[in-house]
């Protein structure tokens, strides 16, 4: 049995923590998993990342939804530093819980550490991420979950694994969407997710 306030408590990590530790681990040499040819990926993934924090904002729509949200709660992303998903998406579980002045309490917790975590919210069986899970104010309880991308982009590659299963290709095409997507789907996504808590 997971005990998600457990977790989110003694585990999660702020947005600036996270990403100080990403930091920190490359300046070592390091990835947050333990294999070295993470560190690539964590190199483009830092830059990704910084790139949504200084141009991407929060659409009206989502803005509107998180004003009207009613309750407080807890956002548990289940994340790593080398995963590409995670870079374009993470950045936008922070602004949502800046916008929120109080109302959402976000912590990341690393997948690799957490692995009765992520078993417990497999995407197809595997352990992809990242994985949002909304809990309730005491943590407690997962009201709702999503990731560990866009529904849309996760047909689309399932199509381009039909075509190639080699990684750098996949990787260009998946960053060539959301590069053009500029965090639209995904915050369109997260916008009817937060409308549901509220109905």
């Amino acid at each position: 049995m997971v005990n998600y306030s457990e977790i989110f408590s003694e585990q999660g990590m702020d947005y600036q923590t996270y990403r100080a530790l990403i930091d920190q681990l490359l300046l070592e040499g390091k990835a947050t998993g333990d294999v070295t040819y993470d560190l690539h990926y964590t190199k483009m993934n830092v830059q990704r990342m910084s790139r949504v924090d200084k141009t991407v904002s929060l659409t009206d729509e989502l803005t509107s939804t998180i004003d009207h949200l009613k309750e407080n709660y807890k956002f548990l992303v289940i994340t790593e530093g080398w995963c590409g998903d995670a870079a374009q998406i993470v950045p936008v579980f922070n602004k949502i819980a800046t916008a929120s002045l109080g109302k959402i309490d976000l912590k990341f917790v690393l997948r690799d550490k957490n692995f009765p975590l992520i078993d417990a919210h497999l995407t197809n069986g595997g352990r992809a991420i990242p994985v949002l899970l909304i809990l309730n104010e005491t943590g407690d309880k997962v009201l709702v979950s999503w990731g560990p991308r866009p529904q849309i982009l996760q047909e689309l590659l399932k199509e381009w694994r039909k075509e190639s299963t080699e990684m750098p290709v996949l990787a260009e095409k998946l960053h060539g969407w959301y590069a053009k997507d500029k965090t639209q789907t995904t915050q369109a996504g997260l916008n009817e997710l937060l409308k549901r808590l509220g109905s």
